[in-house]
């Protein structure tokens, strides 16, 4: 589905579009394939993208962007009205997205339909059920492309997602190894250390995979690992850089699984209270572990039905394994 306000294939020779993204690991590797298909219709374009700190290193080296606009504050448009752009897509949907878009100066304004403030855009979008004919829940990978076809992109198959580390993998160690995530924004998501470290023991025994154990800059190594090789300071490039040349990832469903899936690492997921449909890994080979509950999926800030988590504590390590075996 094309809009009647397709304004990609009206846009001046080398034009520039500025994407507004903001925040958050999993959203950003994800606006990579949107990025390409609209880079793969208009290759003069020049494509800028909004972002916050510390997640502006996900695009560096990235052949479909110009540049990166570190978003700081009330800076931040007059930073957009000095670049002049044709076109400013939003891509976030929250307040300070809105009013970046709507002061961006720029002739089309566009976003989707159901975003708050939507008076600012004047190319609303629909909803990407309505533009890929598809009913049901979509990836988000195929939500934040629909945005291009909508604009007047033609249709084509959604790519994998791409990312560009510049550092070295950290690791010193020779072998390959699986790289084991087990953070995660929610509790609600996280599966238990002692199910990882047993996990983590039958990967070193019978697949032949050094575990290596990944956490969050602000995460302690959880007790019961620290027999294994982890990290929890990377930087987002040298996280990168791990990811890409591991033979397998396990973890929760968190930013890391998208940075695995975007290398085409064999993944499997686990996912507790969030929606494994709209967050599976997007075009590797991959597997999802999950246990169904009817109050799936939901915010995931506290257990909104029982005292404790089930549908992340439920998970087995033995449908982790078969999934381990699947993918590898």
């Amino acid at each position: 589905m094309t809009g009647k306000n397709a304004c990609i294939p009206q846009l001046p020779a080398g034009a520039l579009v500025v994407i507004i993204r903001l925040r958050s690991l999993g959203d950003t590797v994800l606006t990579t394939p949107a990025l390409a298909v609209l880079k793969q219709q208009r290759p003069d374009l020049r494509i800028q993208v909004v972002l916050e700190p510390p997640w502006d290193p996900l695009l560096a080296g990235n052949p479909d962007v110009a540049g990166v606009i570190r978003h700081r504050g009330a800076g931040t448009v007059a930073a957009l009205r000095l670049r002049r752009p044709a076109l400013c897509l939003n891509l976030h949907g929250g307040t300070t997205s809105a009013w970046l878009t709507a002061l961006s100066g720029a002739r089309w304004r566009a976003g989707f339909a159901h975003f708050r403030w939507g008076r600012v855009y004047n190319v609303r979008i629909p909803r990407a059920q309505q533009i890929l004919g598809r009913d049901g829940e979509v990836h988000t990978a195929e939500h934040l492309a629909s945005a291009m076809f909508y604009l007047g992109a033609a249709p084509c198959q959604i790519p994998r997602a791409r990312l560009y580390p510049s550092r070295p993998n950290p690791r010193s160690h020779p072998g390959p190894y699986a790289v084991l995530h087990v953070g995660a924004a929610y509790f609600t998501k996280q599966w238990a250390p002692q199910r990882f470290a047993e996990l983590a023991r039958w990967l070193r025994s019978e697949q032949a995979l050094e575990p290596v154990i990944l956490t969050g800059p602000d995460q302690p190594l959880p007790a019961g690992l620290g027999e294994f090789e982890s990290f929890g300071d990377l930087d987002l490039d040298r996280m990168m850089a791990l990811l890409r040349e591991a033979k397998l990832f396990v973890g929760n469903d968190s930013g890391p699984a998208h940075v695995a899936a975007a290398f085409g690492v064999p993944s499997v997921v686990i996912f507790g209270s969030s929606n494994s449909r709209v967050w599976y890994p997007w075009r590797t080979r991959g597997e999802v572990v999950e246990t169904a509950w009817d109050c799936k999926p939901c915010p995931g800030d506290r257990c909104y039905a029982f005292d404790r988590p089930q549908c992340i504590l439920s998970v087995e390590v033995e449908a982790v394994r078969r999934a381990v075996e699947r993918v590898l």
